[in-house]
């Protein structure tokens, strides 16, 4: 069955930062890897904007995609084989400290998110917050911990808020990421657990999930590279190699400096039969 899988959602809505620019060179430096830069302009712009709750969110996503990275549970043949996602054996363990950092992060994003909440419940960017804070503790519960049966509660909160920022928004498009995938995975649960599992507005439908994550990949801003990820892995899941290549294609070239992107395309290019350039 289909995991929570990397629902890291790392969106921000265009009128939600104090200088936009700052974030779009952050996250560039996060989909490119350089997770040491990420976290460099991250802090400038956390020291020049402290009460804003975005920027902790994706310093939190920037540790947890280096731990990722790092114990290789971003290559494709971690993500499609659900076996290798829920085994416990003994492998590379999780860093403690990275842990701790992470969950500082978090925090740190979901207090600031909350207080905003309390003085205004419709606070697109606080709603947004905790969106990608519930994903990020979905992400690290099932990949890290492989705890993923706990892993759906924060994924059921995460997938509320994005239903709840989506009411007073339809065209905030990189929610859909949230609600899409959350409709995706929903569908690949077996039967006796979609039982005892309701998220908010999610019928468990795949063709669905997939149409919320294109329209993400196609209009979405922060999350538009994210959402090209996502549906790599669900192409290459669902039997769709040529698609998942078409999709890498572009993450390669608009993110030259990742080195999993080149990776997972010459993967996939070695399975289709194409030669390597």
């Amino acid at each position: 069955m289909l995991r929570p899988v990397i629902l890291a959602f790392l969106c921000l809505p265009a009128f939600g930062a104090s200088d936009p620019q700052a974030i779009d060179d952050a996250l560039a430096h996060l989909y490119n890897f350089d997770f040491p830069a990420a976290h460099q302009s991250l802090n400038r712009y956390i020291a020049a904007h402290p009460a804003e709750s975005l920027p902790y969110a994706f310093r939190a996503s920037a540790y947890l995609f280096y731990e990722l990275d790092r114990m290789g549970i971003l290559e494709s043949e971690f993500l499609i084989d659900d076996d290798r996602i829920a085994e416990k054996k003994k492998g590379m363990a999780p860093d403690p400290g990275i842990r701790s950092q992470f969950l500082k992060a978090v925090s740190d994003a979901e207090s600031r998110a909350q207080a905003a909440l309390r003085a205004n419940p419709d606070d697109r960017e606080a709603l947004f917050t905790m969106c990608i804070a519930g994903g990020l503790a979905t992400d690290y519960t099932a990949l890290v911990e492989k705890r993923q049966i706990s892993s759906l509660g924060p994924a059921k909160r995460s997938n509320g808020y994005a239903q709840r920022l989506l009411r007073l928004d339809p065209k905030f498009y990189d929610a859909y990421l949230t609600a899409g995938f959350s409709e995706y995975m929903v569908g690949s649960l077996p039967f006796f657990v979609k039982w005892f599992v309701h998220f908010e507005n999610v019928s468990g439908s795949k063709q669905r999930g997939t149409q919320n994550l294109e329209l993400v990949a196609r209009e979405g801003h922060y999350l538009r590279p994210f959402a090209k990820i996502l549906l790599g892995i669900i192409d290459l899941r669902e039997k769709k190699p040529e698609a998942a290549q078409k999709l890498l294609v572009e993450l390669a070239h608009e993110y030259p400096a990742n080195p999993l992107f080149r990776e997972e395309l010459a993967k996939v290019n070695g399975r289709l039969g194409i030669a390597a350039n």
